[in-house]
């Protein structure tokens, strides 16, 4: 009995420790084990903003397809690897893309919903073989008791696949933007942009109906009657108005003389104070639309913004407040997943030396650095972000 004892303290020691949030519990209190919905319409908002919108889909292609670009470097503490597993399997992900179609779509469906999934197919040794970018629309997060995802379900039409990631190491990887009312799904920029999306919306649609009806404003047409009074009869109105439908709205009768019969009179009407305001409106709305995703002004064609000097600096802080932060967190977490499924400590980043827009900042923080003697080799190195040196390879 006594043994027994031991042999299970000694056991219950070996164990590691279980260590959670408080909040945990609180959490999933109310959905552990069910579905966790995104509390938001991303199909809607996609349509709207990006398919629907031309500020929108050119702000959210710029971002991706400008993080997507970015050279990629793998290290750890010791060194800098110019060949490993995880680059080769971020080169070639899957049959169907390369490096920079799947991340491109990783951001893309990051911007628009605010998360991104990315799934490991394992190659029959535990190994990742290939990399899939999931649609975000279709995930869906089951909490566990701890607060803490349990699953992922993916939602195709009435077919439901589950990925199980109670294991070491998860087959998803969900980035997430920071959102602070929800525990489990991040907030977009887009659903941030959405008010402006819809004014920019109805702007364009109300442009599109002025140009249907020749580029002139609309006007009334009075009727007095034989004697200066009465009433058209239904048969009257509703033939007028048919003849104004067919002969003298669209953009193909344009131009088309109207002619009116006794008692009509046409009364056109002037563009008043709000309509002559009506593209600044417009532009304001753009604009709302591009600092929501970070994307300066200046780099959409959005006309007067003149917020930078020029259009280098425009790009530069483009690269810098949006482009790097946010390759830079996704990379991290791509990197860590990938590194807890073959049992390595690497980071995955962008490689800062190849960014052009950074050139000039780069060449100035190398001559700052290399010219400040006080430092050692390696605390120059680790000032560039660089690993250190092999064993006996520092100098002073």
């Amino acid at each position: 009995m006594v043994f027994e004892f031991l042999r299970k303290g000694r056991d219950a020691a070996r164990l590691p420790e279980a260590k959670a949030s408080a909040t945990g519990p609180v959490m999933a209190y109310a959905s552990a084990g069910r579905v966790a919905w995104s509390p938001r319409d991303t199909g809607s908002l996609t349509r709207a903003g990006f398919a629907g919108n031309p500020v929108g889909f050119r702000a959210v292609k710029l971002i991706a397809e400008a993080a997507a670009a970015l050279p990629l470097v793998l290290q750890d503490e010791m060194q800098r690897y110019a060949s490993h597993p995880i680059l080769s399997l971020v080169t070639a992900p899957n049959p169907a893309q390369g490096k920079a179609e799947l991340f491109e779509a990783l951001y893309g469906h990051l911007l628009l919903s605010g998360d991104g999934y990315v799934e490991a197919v394992n190659d029959g040794a535990g190994a990742p073989a290939e990399l899939h970018v999931l649609r975000s629309d279709r995930m869906r997060l089951v909490p566990g008791e701890d607060g803490w995802p349990v699953a992922y379900d993916y939602m195709v039409d009435a077919r439901r696949h589950r990925f199980d990631v109670t294991g070491a190491v998860s087959p998803i990887c969900h980035i997430k933007a920071f959102h602070p009312q929800d525990d489990h799904y991040g907030l977009s920029p887009m659903q941030a942009a959405a008010q402006a999306v819809d004014v920019h919306n109805s702007a364009s649609r109300w442009s599109k109906g002025l140009l249907d009806n020749a580029a002139r404003p609309s006007g009334a047409i009075v009727w007095t009657g034989a004697d200066g009074q009465g009433a058209m009869s239904n048969d009257q109105f509703e033939r007028l108005r048919d003849e104004m439908e067919s002969l003298h709205q669209g953009a193909r009768n344009a131009g088309r003389p109207m002619l009116l019969e006794g008692g009509l009179d046409w009364k056109p009407m002037g563009f008043s104070p709000s309509d002559m305001e009506f593209q600044k409106t417009k532009e304001a709305a753009a604009r709302e639309i591009a600092v929501a995703f970070g994307v300066p002004p200046m780099l959409l064609g959005i006309p007067g913004e003149a917020t930078f000097a020029n259009y280098q600096e425009a790009h530069r802080a483009f690269y810098r407040l949006t482009v790097l932060p946010l390759a830079t967190r996704v990379t991290a977490a791509v990197g860590r997943w990938l590194s807890a499924h073959l049992g390595e400590e690497v980071a995955l980043s962008p490689d800062l030396d190849q960014v052009p827009a950074l050139a000039a900042e780069r060449d100035a923080q190398w001559a700052r650095v290399a010219g400040a003697d006080f430092l050692t080799a390696a605390e120059k190195r680790r000032m560039l972000g660089l690993p250190a040196l092999p064993e006996g390879g520092e100098g002073e």
